[in-house]
Parts: structure tokens; sequence; C-alpha cells
């Protein structure tokens, strides 16, 4: 291993990203690319559990993706829910506990029925994979604020007992620890709308790697980033 395992993050969040440049390069269709990014998922989460990594938090579907072809969109669509079929029937194998951070009202129902079966199937399991789907960080926090006001107008809050932690609680992430680290395959550098509030402080990598390319060996590189940061937390 080249990481040590007292310096693992707790929690470990990626901005899957590279899939169509991945498929354009090689004169393939973008679903190609989603194809691939599906297996760099499976290998990455594989070895985040090898790792001893407790959440894996991915960004799998934004609410402005939605803006990109019916033939792409649909795809994407269909990938997710082919290999959330295949988790259902290994489930008791992996032991992994499967959350969805966003709004899943948009989806088809077959593939809510999916995401929400594996979600109440996994609910005792240990390791916790977050799939951030038909997700904005914007737009969880408008939904939080909308639901705190609503609470307020029914009486359970004033409005002066807003507070960070309270706010907190009415995040799709409540109970799920901020992520130390943050990754960014592709080259790009950019938040894109991912855990803006989560990510607070939150450290940073951007690799120069596309996702369906991502290997175990540019986790481990990520993280020995990690590790060689002085996290202060507007300390000294």
């Amino acid at each position: 291993m080249a990481v040590k395992e007292n310096n693992i993050p707790r929690h470990i969040a990626i901005i899957m990203d590279g899939n169509g440049r991945w498929a354009k390069k090689r004169g393939l269709p973008r679903t190609a690319g989603h194809a691939a990014g599906a297996e760099a998922f499976r290998r990455t989460a594989n070895y985040c559990r090898t790792l001893g990594v407790e959440y894996l938090t991915v960004y799998a579907f934004s609410t402005e993706n939605w803006k990109r072809s019916e033939e792409e969109v649909a795809g994407i669509m269909r990938l997710l829910g082919k290999y959330l079929e295949e988790a259902l029937a290994d489930m008791e194998k992996n032991r992994v506990r499967f959350k969805f951070f966003g709004d899943l009202s948009r989806l088809s129902p077959q593939l809510q029925k999916l995401c929400y079966d594996a979600q109440n199937r996994s609910a005792d399991y240990d390791v916790q994979v977050n799939f951030c789907l038909n997700y904005g960080g914007r737009d969880e926090i408008v939904k939080a604020s909308a639901a705190f006001a609503r609470d307020v107008a029914e009486g359970k809050h004033q409005p002066e007992d807003l507070t960070e932690e309270l706010l907190s609680s009415y995040l799709y992430s409540k109970d799920v620890p901020d992520p130390e680290l943050i990754i960014r395959p592709s080259g790009e550098k950019r938040t894109s709308n991912f855990l803006l509030w989560q990510s607070a402080y939150s450290e940073y990598v951007f690799l120069n790697v596309l996702w369906p390319d991502f290997q175990p060996k540019d986790l481990d590189e990520a993280i020995s980033e990690y590790c060689r940061r002085n996290r202060r937390f507007g300390g000294v």
C-alpha cells in the first residue's frame, strides 16, 4: 500500500469527470465513456474499501446534466440502473451501504425504486457510498432552507434557532461527516456545484487523468498529497 493506514481520510469525495473526452479521444460515442467511467467507479470503490475509507461520495449526475442530449442522459440512467441491479444481487458479499444525495423525483419510477431498495437493504452495512444523483450544491442549500422555513411556519422552530449545525441536519448529507478530501480528475479546476456546504474545509486535489483511466495509484497520489498538507482550519 502506497499510503499509511493512519493517514487515510475518513471521507473522500470524487467529481467523476472526463468520460466524454475519454470517448472522443478514441472516436467512440459518449455513452462508451460513461460505461468506462462506471468501471472506474467500481475499481475505485473496491480500493477505497481495502484502504479503510468509511465514506465515499461520488458526483454521478448533476442538476445541470439534464441539459445534455436525451440519448446521453438515457444512457447514463441505463448504466446506473444496471449497476444498482447488480449491486442488489451482490449486496451481502460487498456489504456497502448506499445513500443517494439529490432530488430523485425526476428519475423514472423504476430507477427510483432501485435507489430506494438499495438504500433500504444496505442500511446496516459498513462502508457507505453516497451517490450524488440529480444533485446540485446550491439546490441542496435552497431545499434545506425551504424545509427549515416550513418548520418555522409550523411552529417547530424560531428563526433565531438557525445554526450551522441545525441547517446541516436539513441537508442530504445529514449524519455524514464532511469530506476531508475531494478529488477532481480530468484536469479541470473548479467545484462545479458539488458539496458546496460540506466542502468548507475540504482539501482539493486536481489530477490530469480522465476519470475512466483513474487507477488505485491515482487515489494513492491524491491521498499522499492530502497527507502533505497542513490543515489548520483557520488557526495558526
